[in-house]
């Protein structure tokens, strides 16, 4: 079977639905955002409203993978806001404000979790399992409908593996960690030579290239040892000419 394609992998990536997804006014906002960002080549986080200081209408929005600079920021909150005064999907005054997920994001559907095995996640049920709601852990992977995770907040006695069913999450959130960050930061520096090589602004990779990852370091180099000449053959030839030397006697050659 062909492999897909880089473009293909990010349409379905783009298309891909959300699994958590928001209530009441912040499912009305979706609705308007949802085509409007997929159109741009953005997919859609999460819709948050918050009362303080005002009405604000936070739109959380990423590339397919994964990222989401200052610049996309303003280009979908140009071609968003428009939309919206449009729609009018809130009937207040209100600040649209445009973000990334950020390192602590929330996670909203399967390649999310799937992207961020073994970090550790907090989940919040909308529906209660094995009567708890709130579980935290590490994620282990996706199966089926499932996300399992390894808990660290249960005795020594339990077993610490549990399937969720993502349809019942309400909230999922990934938990801020070292290995977080340096993760976070690695997938930036290589985002940020990719937008560089596409912009001409740095050489591309030759086919034969490696990642540093995977290049192999070069042996160190030895000191010199010095080179011993072969000794002369003990022939009459060689000895008559060392006697010549000790005499002081010029060789003829």
């Amino acid at each position: 079977m062909t492999e897909p394609t880089l473009a293909t992998a990010d349409t379905d990536l783009l298309t891909e639905p959300r699994l958590v997804v928001e209530p009441g006014v912040a499912a009305r906002v979706a609705a308007v955002a949802d085509p409007v960002l997929q159109a741009m080549g953005y997919r859609l986080v999460r819709i948050r409203i918050s009362g303080e200081s005002g009405c604000t209408v936070q739109v959380m929005a990423e590339r397919p993978d994964g990222s989401m600079q200052i610049e996309d920021c303003e280009a979908v909150s140009r071609a968003l806001s428009p939309v919206l005064d449009i729609a009018d999907p809130i009937d207040r005054a209100y600040r649209l404000e445009i973000s990334s997920p950020g390192i602590d994001r929330p996670l909203v559907r399967r390649s999310d979790f799937e992207r961020h095995i073994g970090h550790l996640v907090k989940i919040e049920m909308a529906v209660a399992y094995q009567n708890r709601k709130r579980f935290r852990g590490i994620i282990k992977g996706v199966e089926g409908d499932g996300v399992r995770i390894t808990r660290d907040d249960v005795a020594k006695d339990q077993d610490p593996e549990v399937v969720l069913p993502m349809a019942d999450i309400g909230d999922a959130k990934m938990v801020l960690t070292d290995e977080l960050i340096a993760e976070s930061m690695r997938r930036g520096k290589a985002a940020e030579r990719e937008k560089k090589r596409d912009l001409g602004l740095a050489p591309p990779l030759a086919p034969h290239a490696k990642p540093a990852a995977q290049a192999k370091p070069k042996p160190k180099l030895k000191d010199k040892q010095p080179v011993k000449k072969p000794l002369p053959t003990n022939t009459k030839k060689h000895r008559l000419a060392a006697d010549r030397a000790r005499r002081g006697e010029i060789d003829p050659d």
